[in-house]
């Protein structure tokens, strides 16, 4: 049966979400899937990744941006977006809490702000399936 995104499963959405976490994220590429872990920060319905946009992943999602996740007893279908450059205008609001988030890791080296191709994959939900202490949501986002 599928649900809704109703404001309990937002709820255990945004508390085991909201923060760094690491997620398996899955495209496709010609028949091959590929599956990589990948830092994320859930927020409204969608997972937010800070990569590059050379990656095996940017550009398998460029030609079918179709993919899956799944982490923390959830898993789910969607569609991967390059948002652009970490530092432009319209990602300032959305870099801010992507850079709290992951504060542990984010100045070590690991993310490049001033490289051209440091962007913000958008992962839309479309369709999940979470589990929270004994109970199926099939969620339609």
């Amino acid at each position: 049966m599928q649900t809704t995104l109703t404001p309990e499963v937002q709820e255990i959405m945004n508390k085991r979400f909201g923060k760094d976490n690491l997620i398996a994220l899955a495209t496709v590429q010609d028949t091959t899937p590929w599956v990589r872990a990948v830092n994320s920060y859930y927020e409204d319905g969608a997972f937010y990744v800070i990569t590059h946009a050379l990656s095996n992943k940017m550009q398998q999602l460029a030609v079918n941006p179709g993919c899956s996740i799944c982490g923390d007893w959830f898993t789910a279908h969607g569609t991967g977006r390059n948002l652009g450059h970490i530092l432009a205008e319209e990602n300032k609001a959305l870099a801010a809490k992507l850079r709290a988030a992951f504060s542990e890791w984010y100045d070590n080296g690991h993310a490049d702000e001033n490289d051209p191709n440091t962007c913000i994959l958008c992962i839309q939900l479309t369709d999940g399936v979470l589990f929270n202490h004994g109970t199926r949501y099939d969620i339609t986002f």
